[in-house]
């Protein structure tokens, strides 16, 4: 029964993942960039100094900090999907996929401008009188309660998009690679680990968005520094073969002939397909972060929240790409996700010390991105059901980790795919509807600040 099931969400995957979504997510993502007058890039600099605090006002609505807010939805993206998910893009897709994950990362960021500053314009509240966020709000708010199907759909799909599936099973698997654990004892290995990251992942989660939200903006500088350096120093090492890489991105890009046999469209998928799980652009998670900022500016949320695809994709998995392509272990090897990654450590420095650092950035990616998944999913559950009953969502999150732990990474992947999937589609449909708003409230936001209002 269990391998049927595989089977079916395998299929409705692929399904799903067609080339309708594809041109909703690119062609929508496009859209809002053009339509955006080019924001992402036109006021980077701006954006920083709303991140730096500049603008923070205490008595503004809201729960966490522009920065808490940024660091806990990058606690989210830049977990995982930024160490495992590329290299399951590499092996599936070739070094091609990379450019199709940089393209969905520029667009991504303006889809993340629009999504996030109306998360802030039409935010909702729970009845405890707590301020919410997230495209279910943006629907029922901005688009009046005629959509609420819409929104209810957001929310289901939402509830199996935020599990912690493929966190527990990647970290999991992490583990017992580097402990080299043996045939006969990988189930108990991987069911031990699994409670044990279950019991750390409750011991924050229950406290709360606020606990969240500190422990995110401590740990998410913290492990991209880590990750970066070792990352630059894997290119350092392998300097020589830099050029070349880039080369066979970009070639590869427009002919899929490295692993998928020229079926570009197969490709072009791929790439999104795993941006898509990388930085979450589109998804309509991270709009559910950021409707909780302390602002009564949404463009000024929107502005911070447009930086997450920028540091996510095109400079974490970027660096990941390079790296496992600069080691030249992905040419046949036998593995995937997290496995690839740590032999291409293991292959460029030397004595195990990748395996090392490598395992101490998994263990700092996953928990930041297990504890903030949480509050995705209790939202979901909350806006369905009411408070009360979200509250017993982190129940259903701790077994799920210890479930995920066991099984096997494809159905995983397949599971977490077709829920995103799901979840893409009321959140674009309702940013492009909303967009005009956004464009007006954009204009307000920057003539005031050339007029020096703030």
């Amino acid at each position: 029964m269990y391998i049927s099931i595989q089977s079916l969400v395998s299929e409705f995957s692929k399904w799903v993942w067609g080339i309708p979504l594809l041109i909703l997510l690119i062609g929508g993502g496009l859209f809002l960039f053009v339509y955006s007058g080019l924001v992402p890039f036109r006021y980077m600099r701006h954006a920083v100094e709303v991140l730096r605090g500049k603008y923070d006002k205490h008595d503004s609505p809201g729960d966490l900090s522009h920065y808490e807010a940024l660091s806990s939805a990058i606690a989210a993206t830049v977990g995982m999907g930024n160490i495992s998910g590329v290299a399951i893009a590499i092996a599936t897709g070739g070094p091609g996929a990379v450019f199709w994950m940089w393209v969905s990362a520029f667009v991504g960021m303006a889809t993340k401008f629009f999504t996030c500053s109306l998360s802030v314009m039409y935010r909702g509240k729970d009845e405890e009188g707590n301020i919410k966020g997230g495209p279910m709000y943006v629907i029922t708010e901005g688009l009046g309660k005629q959509w609420k199907p819409l929104a209810v759909f957001f929310a289901f799909a939402g509830l199996f998009g935020t599990l912690p599936a493929f966190q527990a099973n990647q970290l999991t698997q992490t583990l017992v690679d580097v402990f080299q654990v043996h045939e006969t004892n990988m189930e108990t290995a991987k069911l031990l680990l699994g409670i044990s990251i279950a019991i750390i992942t409750a011991l924050v989660i229950f406290g709360g968005i606020k606990r969240i939200g500190s422990v995110a903006g401590k740990l998410v500088p913290v492990m991209v520094v880590v990750y970066l350096v070792t990352v630059l120093t894997i290119l350092v090492l392998k300097i020589d073969k830099v050029p070349s890489i880039f080369s066979l991105i970009f070639t590869d890009a427009f002919t899929g002939n490295a692993v998928v046999g020229g079926a570009l469209g197969t490709l072009i998928i791929t790439g999104v397909r795993r941006a898509a799980f990388s930085n979450e652009a589109g998804l309509g998670t991270a709009p559910m972060m950021h409707g909780t900022a302390k602002t009564k500016e949404p463009i000024r949320e929107g502005l911070v929240a447009m930086l997450g695809p920028a540091i996510d994709t095109l400079l974490v998995c970027t660096l990941t790409a390079l790296a496992i392509l600069a080691s030249g272990i992905w040419k046949g090897f036998d593995g995937n996700g997290i496995s690839l990654t740590l032999e291409a450590f293991n292959t460029v420095l030397p004595a195990n010390i990748g395996s090392v650092i490598l395992t101490i950035c998994v263990l700092i990616f996953a928990f930041s991105t297990l504890f903030t998944y949480s509050f995705y999913g209790y939202s979901c559950l909350s806006y369905l059901f009411g408070s009360k009953v979200g509250k017993y969502y982190n129940y259903i999150y701790i077994v799920t980790i210890v479930i995920a732990s066991i099984i096997k990474l494809d159905f995983v992947i397949n599971v977490i795919d077709s829920a995103y999937a799901l979840m893409a589609i009321p959140t674009v449909l309702s940013t492009l509807i909303l967009a005009p708003k956004v464009k007006k409230a954009a204009n307000n936001y920057f003539k005031r600040l050339k007029e020096g209002a703030f």
